[in-house]
């Protein structure tokens, strides 16, 4: 297994210059929203589902109490020369009460050309963080998706640990945390998978103008069985109160692939979100 500097460098270099590759997803794809993408539909939902375009960390610092919650969807179609639909849909929603968060998070995508289905997937999420005291909180979390073309059809992680906000002053946030998990699953080989895990990630947020912000998401994840960098830059724009648009170039990294698979993917989103409140 490669030392983790070069895989952050990978991950790094690949944002910039590679090309886009067939997705694969696992648990361990945006944790925190999680993304996983198996094609352009599903990344378009999962801008949504991973990221909200104000919130610039995680924890619960900074937190409205109360409920909140968002909807995204998209769908295609083609016929003629060629007979192709795609359809996505996501949402999000969670409370907070001043001291626990609680956050939930819901995802679907299929696709298919003529009668063969290309992509079939879905992902449930949940969070818990609460406050210690200043910036330092606890979370846990369960993340499970299915997935019928990617390398696991089947991949569940649960884990906990602790969180600290490095910087929050207004214009920049940036927030780390870390913890041991546990993760069951199923490859596309059929061959099951029990193993203990670790993850570190890191969230920053930068405000450019008044609405405008430039996010930064990087999940480093490690397993007995391969590592995973993810790395999730994006631009959003704030259009309305309730209506803005996100921009994302979405790059993982994958020790370990399967054979036919590249160890570097990229995926280029563009979607609108609608918020509700």
């Amino acid at each position: 297994m490669k030392p983790l500097l070069k895989q952050i460098f990978a991950a790094s270099v690949a944002s910039a210059m590679a090309l886009p590759a067939v997705a694969q997803s696992t648990t361990f794809d945006k944790q925190n929203a999680a993304s996983d993408a198996v094609d352009a539909v599903e990344e378009k939902v999962n801008d949504d589902f991973n990221r909200s375009y104000d919130r610039g960390g995680f924890g619960n610092q900074g937190r409205s109490t109360g409920w909140y919650g968002s909807v995204s969807a998209t769908a295609n179609a083609t016929s003629g020369n060629t007979d192709t639909t795609d359809l996505g849909i996501g949402t999000k929603f969670g409370f907070y009460d001043g001291t626990n968060g609680h956050d939930v998070r819901l995802s679907y995508s299929l696709s298919k050309d003529g009668n063969t289905t290309t992509a079939n997937s879905g992902l449930l999420g949940y969070d818990y963080t609460r406050n210690f005291n200043g910036d330092l909180f606890g979370y846990g979390k369960l993340t499970t998706i299915y997935d019928e073309f990617g390398t696991f059809e089947r991949d569940t992680f649960v884990g906990a640990g602790i969180g600290y906000r490095v910087v929050d002053n207004g214009s920049t946030t940036w927030t780390v945390q870390a913890g041991p998990g546990y993760r069951v699953a199923k490859d596309a080989a059929g061959t099951e998978i029990e193993e203990t895990a670790a993850s570190l990630t890191s969230k920053a947020s930068f405000e450019l103008a008044d609405g405008t912000f430039l996010t930064n998401d990087t999940d480093v994840l490690w397993s007995e069985s391969n590592t995973l960098v993810t790395n999730d830059l994006g631009i959003n724009v704030k259009m309305t109160d309730a209506l803005a648009m996100r921009t994302s170039l979405l790059t993982k990294y994958n020790s370990e692939p399967l054979a036919g698979f590249d160890e570097i993917d990229n995926s280029l989103g563009v979607s609108l979100v609608y918020t509700f409140n």
